[in-house]
């Protein structure tokens, strides 16, 4: 029976689960009572913000350092972990960009009709002025966390933890994250922009075949240039992957409900066309709760964290994850225009830098460079210094380096997998199982540690990654009731 200062929800688990894929038994969790009504900001654990509903009189408006950290306000009632929030429902305002200061104010909304307006009139000068004047302060902005904001796999991973010690058990089996066992993922997309980048297709392939490299190119439909059956061939003949980017990229697409569904049955028909799964939005506009008329496999519109963007906000994840039936595969990494045109970078250190914090989260890395932005000598070279750093982190890391298209399938394929025990090992099952490699999860020196049980790549327990920093903190006194008295370093 379950605490009285307790209730009990079965979505408390559900984005861990998922997350995961690791049997039920090994996570219970309850919520404590006095939940509020509105939902506002608090820490989980040192620099890991979040938003949502907590505890009464422990949530600020805005995102600071001064925030009240719920893990000590953690309980256990015997094995099962008490929280003072529900994950799942954080991890969603996370991932779906349901915290305050998103969407465009109406200030921000005007300015942007007339941007879009004048833009056929301006160079790639002028803009990239306009975009460094409206981005000054964004190193102000403290959540998401720039680069790279993995928020929601801190919370995945104390979560983690605290199932481990609240169990009592040794170690918690799941199911890795990618196929054969590879550390972590990697992918490369082109958007075709203008007629200039469209022409520079053909040579951009050859230079990503130079380096074994195989991208995605997102088309225009409609009104930047003139899309032929001979065009799209090319990649499809070449192992490439063919995406559609938005209808005809003028920044208008989710201006109003009624003209985004009669945009979107153009834009489904031109995917059914174009045999094309995938779908980006222009200049990464989104609205998640719209994604119902997407008829597209996957989506990749909704940036880690957007600081220098049009639209701020971020997903707080390196990981893929559902919107109802439509896949989402994030941007994680700052793109090539930003980079080159915004930051004034023209170097892969920023991109390098990236790379290792995804990857420390054996996450996802992937890249929007525009054939439009890299025609040029000095912007091309950077490119290509970008796949010899990729092409280096592949080899000595055991990457995955895959298409979208790839990386949807394995993570349909992996959701259906379970896992089950067989004369007391665990074993996976499911579609796909013979790519599926059981890994475990379990507790050294005060940090959660993978280690994958036996993988193609690797035929020993290999520790993948931690999440708290070396050395480890100060344990932090959680409150318990009388039943199980515990004490959690995190």
């Amino acid at each position: 029976m379950s605490s009285p200062r307790t209730t009990l929800d079965s979505t408390l688990t559900q984005a861990v689960r998922e997350r995961y894929r690791c049997p039920e038994e090994f996570l219970d969790f309850g919520l404590r009572q006095g939940i509020s009504r509105d939902s506002g900001y608090f820490h989980f654990g040192p620099n890991t913000t979040c938003y949502g509903r907590s505890l009464r009189h422990a949530l600020l408006p805005g995102p600071s350092d001064s925030l009240c950290d719920m893990l000590p306000r953690v309980e256990f009632d015997g094995t099962q972990v008490v929280l003072p929030f529900n994950p799942s429902e954080v991890i969603d305002n996370l991932r779906l960009e349901r915290y305050t200061s998103v969407q465009l104010s109406r200030h921000e909304s005007a300015f942007k009709k007339i941007y879009y307006w004048l833009r056929p009139i301006t160079n790639r000068w002028l803009r990239g002025n306009i975009q460094r004047l409206r981005a000054a302060n964004w190193k102000k902005t403290q959540f998401p966390r720039w680069p790279v904001d993995t928020t929601v796999e801190c919370i995945c991973e104390n979560l983690l933890l605290l199932s481990l010690r609240a169990s009592g058990a040794d170690r918690i089996p799941f199911i890795w994250f990618w196929p054969d066992g590879a550390s972590g993922c990697l992918s490369m997309t082109h958007d075709v922009e203008m007629a200039a980048g469209r022409d520079f297709c053909g040579r951009l392939m050859d230079i990503d075949d130079s380096y074994g490299v195989k991208a995605s190119f997102q088309i225009v439909p409609e009104g930047r240039y003139h899309v032929t059956q001979e065009f799209l061939r090319q990649f499809r003949d070449r192992g490439f992957e063919i995406c559609v980017q938005d209808l005809n990229h003028d920044g208008r697409l989710f201006d109003n409900r009624k003209e985004f569904v009669r945009r979107f049955a153009q834009i489904n028909r031109y995917g059914r066309e174009y045999g094309a799964n995938g779908y980006r939005s222009a200049v990464l506009y989104r609205k998640p709760e719209w994604y119902r008329d997407i008829a597209f496999s996957f989506d990749m519109s909704i940036p880690n964290v957007a600081h220098l963007d049009p639209q701020r906000g971020g997903c707080c994840t390196v990981m893929p994850y559902f919107i109802g039936e439509v896949l989402e595969l994030p941007v994680t990494t700052v793109q090539d225009y930003t980079l080159f045109h915004v930051l004034n970078q023209h170097s892969t250190t920023l991109w390098r830098t990236q790379l290792e914090m995804i990857l420390a989260k054996s996450g996802m890395a992937s890249f929007i460079v525009h054939p439009d932005y890299i025609n040029e000598e000095k912007t091309l070279a950077v490119y290509k210094d970008l796949l010899a750093l990729l092409t280096q982190f592949r080899k000595s890391k055991a990457l995955w380096f895959a298409l979208p298209g790839e990386i949807n399938a394995w993570w349909r394929t992996r959701s259906r997998m379970s896992l089950v025990k067989d004369n007391g090992t665990w074993r996976i099952v499911g579609e796909g199982a013979e790519r599926a490699v059981l890994a475990f999860a379990r507790e050294v020196e005060g940090r959660l540690v993978y280690e994958r049980a036996d993988s193609p790549l690797n035929d020993t327990p290999t520790r993948l990654s931690s999440f708290v920093s070396n050395p480890p903190p100060a344990p932090i006194e959680i409150e318990t009731t009388p039943v199980a008295a515990k004490t959690i370093a995190v």
